[in-house]
């Protein structure tokens, strides 16, 4: 029975209270600005953490948890005129390195048992035809690895086998876009393509991995639904081998050291080798995470005494960058959270300022129902109905606000926005929170008016 009279006061007093705000549409609206910016601000600023969180997770799937890649640095050092630089190519004359190569593979696979597995790679870019047609491509020499530690899997046909591997045979593998552009509506297993001057016969389709733009960029990664992949003995048998010509000592294209001046006087000046790597990338793979700072000290020094002391390669953990990406992304959301926080704060004291002016011009009207036998709980009930009542409208209005926002921020600035159901559940929850608490200072404020003193006051 009591439970029953209070709900019939509470519905009476939420009655009464929407009756006051349609009254006052305009200070109401204002009233509710600060929730509605509050709330959608709240909602926005999750949904770009959402997308943040499912593009370092997906760059994750590429770069693989475990790998360490290994880049050469070609050489495109050109010394100037000046005596100290000069100087300088005759002292490091007395090195030079042999390049990151395949021996290096194979003495990395070798000598370090944390290492899983290894996949080098060699890119050229060229063309492809087919059917009288002509389309860039990147030709990628690798191992059958390769596609184990990139996280590819192969949508239709086969890997490459050893015996293909071991005899240079005229195989490919090609990306899942260039099969759409160069055979549209049907099969491209057991087709060939001419690539460059060669005939390759394709014998798979990797699947198609969505890659951003902005991961490219981050990771140093390729398209790599548009790439055509080969054995890489097939690419240094039939395409190119920068091992051997970096051996030719007369070649400038291959490198080496030349005298500026005659009768071997005057100082020596080193010219640029360009790029004397055989292979152009290495991604190992190790066995366990925690293994992998370790494993990439071991491989630096490793590497260094077999390039003759000569630091032509960088070694980078993928994962140890996006971790520190992702440590960045969190601390910008915490502090943009932060801020539609103090939206939400400073919409709450605004209420709580509209609700204590209400008091002051209302003090006839809470007079009157306290002499006709309204008790205290009556007047804290009918104005923290009114300051629920704004919280929860400006609250489904920052809402709207904050899904459409979302949306405007994709398409505006190209940042991924993930909105989810917790998200707007979360910032209405807020919403309702911030007007019961901010409503309870003007709500007793009214009930402790004694009806004789409101009802003389003009």
């Amino acid at each position: 029975m009591l439970d029953k009279l209070f709900l019939e006061k509470l519905k009476s007093n939420f009655v009464e209270a929407f009756r006051v705000i349609k009254t006052n549409k305009i200070r109401t609206f204002l009233t509710a600005l600060g929730i509605i910016f509050g709330v959608a601000a709240v909602i926005a600023m999750l949904a770009i953490g959402n997308g943040a969180e499912k593009e370092i997770l997906a760059q994750l799937e590429l770069v693989g948890v475990n790998n360490i890649v290994i880049t050469p640095i070609p050489d495109e050092k050109d010394d100037n005129n000046e005596d100290d630089e000069n100087n300088e190519g005759a002292n490091e004359s007395k090195k030079i390195s042999k390049g990151l190569d395949l021996l290096d593979v194979e003495s990395i696979k070798k000598n370090i048992p944390s290492i899983k597995v290894s996949s080098p790679e060699i890119i050229m870019d060229t063309y492809v035809i087919n059917n009288g047609r002509q389309k860039p491509v990147k030709l990628i020499g690798i191992y059958p690895s390769f596609f184990q530690v990139s996280n590819i899997q192969l949508e239709k046909g086969k890997n490459f086998s050893n015996y293909q591997l071991k005899n240079a045979l005229p195989v490919c593998i090609i990306g899942k876009k260039l099969e759409k552009k160069l055979f549209t509506g049907e099969g491209s297993i057991g087709k060939y393509i001419k690539v460059k001057d060669v005939w390759l016969q394709i014998i798979g389709v990797i699947e198609e991995k969505l890659i951003s733009e902005k991961a490219q960029e981050n990771l140093g990664i390729r398209d790599l639904n548009q790439d055509v992949y080969t054995p890489i003995k097939t690419f240094l048998v039939r395409y190119k081998n920068r091992k051997i010509i970096s051996e030719k000592p007369l070649d400038f294209s291959g490198g080496g050291i030349i005298i500026v001046n005659g009768n071997n006087q005057g100082p020596k000046k080193r010219i640029p080798r360009g790029n004397y790597h055989q292979i152009d990338k290495l991604t190992v793979q190790v066995n366990k995470s925690t293994e992998l700072k370790a494993t990439a000290e071991v491989l630096s020094k490793m590497l260094k005494r077999k390039h003759n002391d000569v630091l032509d390669f960088e070694i980078t953990i993928p994962i140890q960058l996006l971790k520190q990406q992702q440590k960045t992304k969190q601390i910008f959301n915490i502090v943009l959270s932060i801020i539609a926080g103090i939206s939400l704060l400073i919409g709450g004291i605004g209420i709580m300022n509209i609700m204590l002016a209400s008091v002051l011009e209302r003090t006839k009207e809470i007079g009157i129902i306290r002499a006709i036998g309204a008790t205290e709980e009556d007047v804290i009930l009918q104005f923290l109905a009114e300051s629920i009542l704004i919280s929860v409208g400006g609250g489904i209005i920052g809402i709207i606000v904050g899904i459409i926002g979302a949306y405007i921020i994709e398409i505006a600035s190209g940042i991924e926005t993930i909105l989810s159901i917790n998200s707007i559940l979360l910032s209405f929850f807020i919403a309702v929170i911030v007007g019961l608490i901010f409503g309870i200072f003007p709500a007793k404020a009214a009930a402790n008016k004694k009806p004789i003193e409101a009802l003389r006051s003009e």
